[in-house]
């Protein structure tokens, strides 16, 4: 089955939603800039809160790889935290919380060749337009993580960095919440590696 191929959309705070894919206890010392991952989809569902946006996460079969790790910051707060088994974020909890409203999807997280991956095609095929936030997701394998942007670039998802996300949501340095969403960029994001991927001959 072919993947249809959304159109390019600028990012509303009104129309998107930030999915948070599997950031769990067990792939803390496994995935590639695990720390830093967490840190930029920290900041992303920070900016995230303060332009009120809707917020979804999931973790893949928690009994085995564990719930999502503290530092992300979810605890205490409203958002769902969705159980799957499924290699895709499209799990029937997850849609119902969406709404008809969104029209565009944030996704970090990881892995990138595998949840994130299935996340994003089957997004696609729903007519989602999918910003996949490069500096917020990673797998075990550079060589996955590479190839997996690769895929979905060709599928027709957006590859894109934190900062370009968070300075898009606002649009404007008038925005009423600019001066709040800024203090989260004023410090460059941590380097998650994305000059390696580029420097490989692979």
């Amino acid at each position: 089955m072919s993947v249809a191929r959304a159109t390019f959309s600028r990012l509303s705070p009104k129309t998107s939603a930030l999915f948070l894919c599997d950031m769990q206890e067990k792939f803390r010392n496994n995935i590639c800039y695990f720390p830093q991952i967490v840190e930029v989809s920290r900041r992303l569902f920070e900016a995230a809160k303060i332009l009120d946006m809707k917020v979804i996460a999931t973790e893949q079969y928690p009994k085995g790889l564990g719930h999502t790790v503290p530092e992300l910051g979810l605890n205490g707060s409203s958002v769902p935290i969705i159980e799957k088994t499924k290699f895709s974020m499209c799990v029937p909890p997850v849609e119902d919380h969406l709404g008809s409203e969104i029209k565009t999807i944030i996704l970090c997280g990881i892995e990138s060749h595998v949840c994130v991956y299935h996340t994003a095609l089957d997004l696609l095929a729903k007519g989602f337009a999918v910003h996949v936030v490069v500096d917020a997701a990673s797998s075990r394998s550079m060589v996955d993580r590479k190839y997996a942007f690769k895929q979905m670039n060709k599928a027709g998802a957006v590859m894109t960095t934190s900062e370009c996300v968070i300075l898009g949501l606002v649009g404007d340095a008038a925005h009423p919440k600019f001066r709040e969403v800024q203090k989260l960029i004023i410090k460059p994001a941590p380097d998650t590696g994305l000059l390696t991927l580029e420097k490989a001959n692979l």
